[in-house]
């Protein structure tokens, strides 16, 4: 009775045991575990999810996120190969690749992201300083194309070599040489924000109303020149009009006195009197007023024309 007793009491014993000691422990679908002996990782790396178990208070079950994680920086001012200030906002996406060597090396996420930002950091800064500020906000030498159609400068055109997505890339490869060893990936890296800071963007502001004024004289003098082309079309179409209608009415009235000289001429032959008569009259219609004195002859033909009246 008493050994029954003594196995009862001995499988109760193991069994609290396990469950105090933390024999059994889960495995969850985001996470993965690394096995610690006081403090020292041993064996590979579990990443499949499920009930797990491992020897209760010697051996220690580390969590880590399988997860794509997020890494942003803080704004930072750097300047550029050609001596320009700017201030500029990134940000990446990482996650751990090799849960072992991070364990051995870092351990801790927010130690993780501070190694991370100081290598991306570093990287960024060597990269923009390298670099003029014009790699930094164009990927290509495209023509600028703006709301009024294609603007050219004349007086300044840079020649983009690489541009921001190469520079981009290139800071992207360089992080992930770095933190090789520390048993993270760097997925992806970008640039949240490039921006002047107070003093240059005055400068640039200056200068982009410079320009636009450039392009609205442009604008201004292409349009006078067109103003003055119409209004020149305009005379010219306005003076052949003239001249033609000049023409046309003096034609016209020369066939109209051709036609009434020819009535003329027939009234005449018909009657040469009565038409001597008439055209007398019309003359001294046109001729006297109330203010004139008329001196007439004997033998005159109005003196006669009034005799025969009486």
């Amino acid at each position: 009775m008493k050994g029954i007793l003594g196995t009862i009491f001995g499988l109760i014993f193991i069994v609290i045991v396990v469950l105090v000691g933390g024999a059994f422990f889960i495995v969850d679908e985001s996470e993965q575990v690394v096995i610690t002996k006081f403090g020292s990782p041993i064996g590979e790396p579990i990443n499949t999810p499920g009930l797990k178990t491992k020897l209760p208070f010697i051996h220690t079950a580390n969590y880590f996120d399988r997860r794509f994680l997020a890494w942003d920086g803080e704004p930072k001012q750097v300047s550029t190969r050609d001596k320009r200030f700017i201030n500029i906002n990134t940000y990446a996406r990482w996650r751990i690749s090799d849960p072992l060597k991070y364990a051995q090396r870092l351990f801790d996420e927010s130690k993780a992201q501070t190694r991370l930002g100081s290598i991306l950091e570093g990287a960024t800064q060597n990269a923009i300083a390298n670099h003029d500020l014009i790699e930094l906000v164009r990927s290509s030498n495209r023509e600028y194309i703006s709301q009024v159609g294609s603007v050219k400068d004349q007086t300044e055109k840079a020649i983009i070599e690489r541009g921001r997505d190469a520079l981009t890339k290139e800071i992207l490869l360089l992080a992930q040489e770095r933190t090789g060893d520390l048993g993270i990936e760097v997925l992806d890296f970008q640039f949240k924000r490039i921006n002047y800071v107070s003093e240059v963007r005055k400068e640039v502001y200056e200068r982009m109303i410079s320009e636009r004024k450039r392009i609205a004289e442009e604008f201004r003098s292409e349009g006078a020149g067109e103003s003055a082309r119409i209004n020149g079309q305009k005379d010219r179409d306005l003076k052949v009009i003239t001249s033609e209608a000049y023409r046309r009415s003096q034609e016209i009235k020369g066939k109209s006195d051709a036609e009434a000289a020819d009535i003329y001429a027939a009234a005449y032959n018909k009657d040469p009197e009565f038409y001597r008569f008439m055209r007398t009259m019309e003359i001294f219609k046109e001729t006297l007023d109330k203010e004139t004195v008329l001196v007439l002859s004997t033998d005159g033909d109005f003196l006669r024309y009034l005799g025969s009246i009486k």
